[in-house]
């Protein structure tokens, strides 16, 4: 089975003195790093997703900004793919699933931001086309959310969210589980 690393959105809004900054923000990446490591180790294919709002007076990832970077914690390697964005779910209108089954690819390992939208819908996305899918959970990071007059959590929010894709979409690890189930 060949797989490869989906590293979704980690970009500098979402880090503290960006404009969509996410609980869990400084610790994501530091386990994202160490996947992409490991894959880069074994020369297995990495996917960089960058999203970009095609907006000017978007909220955040406003097109050129240097918010909608990919953060370099995760940078890009030569030869490593950056696929570019409009909405929530990596694979609605990029050449994301073309490329991956152009490599022979039928396990993709997602990590990313924010938990609650971009890796969500980029997992639902990637099981609904057949690829067996696992998400590193602590490579992962979701906003507070508001609910009518409650905050909930981003802790919270990151916990049920993987919890809902780990009951029937993904298999849902930690990053040393995963990289371990590899070697």
């Amino acid at each position: 089975m060949s797989r490869a690393l989906v590293i979704v959105d980690i970009q500098k809004d979402y880090f503290p003195g960006g404009r969509m900054e996410l609980v869990g923000a400084e610790a994501a990446p530091a386990q994202a790093r160490e996947l992409l490591s490991a894959f880069r180790r074994t020369g297995e294919p990495v996917f960089h997703v960058q999203h970009v709002f095609e907006s000017e007076d978007a909220p955040f990832f406003t097109p050129g900004s240097e918010g909608a970077e990919i953060h370099p914690a995760v940078a890009p390697g030569a030869g490593e793919t950056i696929i570019v964005k409009h909405h929530a779910n990596a694979f609605l209108g990029t050449p994301l699933a073309d490329r991956l089954r152009q490599s022979n690819i039928d396990d993709v390992v997602i990590c990313g931001m924010m938990t609650s939208m971009c890796v969500d819908a980029s997992a639902r996305a990637a099981a609904d086309l057949g690829f067996d899918t696992s998400i590193a959970a602590d490579a992962c990071a979701a906003p507070d959310l508001h609910a009518s007059d409650e905050i909930i959590p981003g802790a919270t929010v990151h916990k049920a969210f993987l919890a809902a894709l780990g009951a029937m979409v993904a298999d849902v690890r930690d990053t040393d589980e995963i990289i371990a189930a590899a070697g």
